[in-house]
């Protein structure tokens, strides 16, 4: 079997799955797995290109996903009346203090001699800029969150059309991202591991805890969407005459609709981004990282900038992720920072790079499409697979009990099995790289 009749194949398997689910549970289950499947795809996609191209070991992914759902809020949401007026010039000010401290600190390392007085001289503008910026921030905040905190309480957005979030949510990740990797490129990759989570948890304690951006844990609900509300598509009586023709009532119509309209706008995003990057792939550049990726001291040795081609594909990969973090959002309609898990859906999104097959791009999106499937259909499979097992047994036999609170567990175990399978029987994933 040749490998596009394979490849072919293991798509097609990943099809038919969905479409059982489609018939067997429901079709809004099996569209939901196709819109949530595109999403997990672009950010394996993004993992892909850092890892697969470059051998960056970005365990950070949450916190650029984290920034893309910011970018949603702040450009989709309407903006709280009278919140700018009550601090908002007090916030700014306060950032741009806080980035003319940095901007000072930088130039004294620079222009001073090292020694005891330029240390000195660092300490007093840290510890004075601090000071003013806390002056200047606190009060502000207090007087937005002070505005109907219930339902407000945020600055909120610039009430622009929420699709243009997502380059925007791109652009947040990517400057993220040059910060990260202005400081922490140079790391061995097990040490880049560990700077890149521990800054994706600075961004999401950010997120968790300043209320005036993002409410906080109280949650920004209500985020604008690029297709219409299903409420609306049920009182438009064209829409239900349309449905009813098709032997379809017009609330589970209205669903179907809205998730088919969310699946053509992300596959559309997934097919750019795929195009653009095979065609970096297969362009110098990526032949150029790849010979990065498996000798850096020959690539360096012929004249190759190792770090700024690192930062280059650290920034790009990770302006994806942003992108789809801004997706998810949208899709859901809410901002909930508490959900953002960097060490549990990070495993997922490795999961679905490494079972794809890291290097390739299709391998990507076959593996964040298999992943989700498998994220979302254990669960049901193993309480099935626990009631059937304990269908002999008393109902109130304590092992009985025990089996099936245990498959609420089937995913993480799943998830582990599959992964060592794969690496057992094709160390290369699923669609290895060429």
């Amino acid at each position: 079997m040749n490998a596009t009749l394979r490849n072919t194949l293991l798509f097609g398997i990943i099809g038919a799955l969905i479409v059982y689910v489609g018939f067997a549970q429901s079709w809004n289950s099996a569209l939901l797995i196709i819109s949530m499947g595109l999403i997990s795809s672009i950010m394996a996609l993004g993992v892909n290109l850092q890892w697969g191209f470059a051998g960056l070991f970005n365990v950070g992914i949450m916190g650029f996903v984290a920034l893309g759902g910011l970018a949603a809020v702040l450009v989709g949401m309407p903006p709280t009346e009278g919140a700018f007026a009550a601090g908002g010039w007090g916030v700014v000010s306060a950032l741009v203090l806080g980035a003319l401290t940095i901007l000072a600190v930088i130039l004294v390392m620079r222009r001073m001699a090292a020694g005891w007085l330029r240390t000195l001289v660092v300490i007093a503008i840290l510890i004075g800029g601090f000071f003013l910026y806390r002056a200047l921030l606190d009060p502000a905040v207090e007087r937005i969150e002070a505005i109907n905190p219930a339902q407000t309480g945020y600055l909120g957005g610039l009430g622009l059309p929420v699709l243009l979030a997502w380059p925007v949510g791109g652009l947040f990740a990517a400057g993220a991202a040059w910060i990260i990797g202005k400081t922490a490129l140079g790391l061995r990759s097990d040490y880049l591991a560990i700077a890149t989570l521990g800054i994706a948890e600075i961004i999401i304690a950010i997120l968790k805890n300043e209320d005036w951006l993002t409410r906080g844990v109280k949650n920004v609900i209500g985020v604008p969407r690029p297709v219409p509300y299903e409420i609306d598509l049920q009182n438009d009586p064209g829409f239900v005459e349309r449905a009813a023709s098709f032997g379809f009532d017009p609330v589970e119509a209205s669903t179907l609709w809205v998730k088919v309209l969310y699946i053509a706008l992300f596959a559309a995003v997934l097919l750019i981004l795929l195009w653009m990057s095979q065609r970096a792939l297969h362009s110098p550049w990526g032949r150029m990282l790849r010979a990065i990726r498996d000798n850096e001291v020959a690539a360096e040795a012929m004249g190759k900038d190792v770090t700024a081609r690192h930062l280059q594909v650290f920034i790009l990969g990770s302006a994806i992720c942003g992108i789809a973090g801004a997706m998810m959002t949208t899709m859901d309609s809410q901002l909930t920072p508490g959900t953002y898990q960097p060490l549990r859906f990070t495993f997922l999104v490795w999961v679905m790079v490494i079972v794809g097959g890291s290097g390739n791009n299709f391998g990507a999106v076959l593996g964040g499409f298999l992943i989700w499937f498998l994220w979302v259909q254990v669960e049901p499979m193993g309480f099935w697979l626990m009631d059937l097992i304990t269908s002999g047994m008393d109902l109130n036999s304590p092992l009985r009990a025990h089996l099936l609170e245990s498959a609420s567990h089937m995913r993480l175990l799943t998830m582990g099995l599959v992964l060592l399978l794969v690496l057992r029987f094709s160390p290369r994933g699923l669609i290895p790289e060429r």
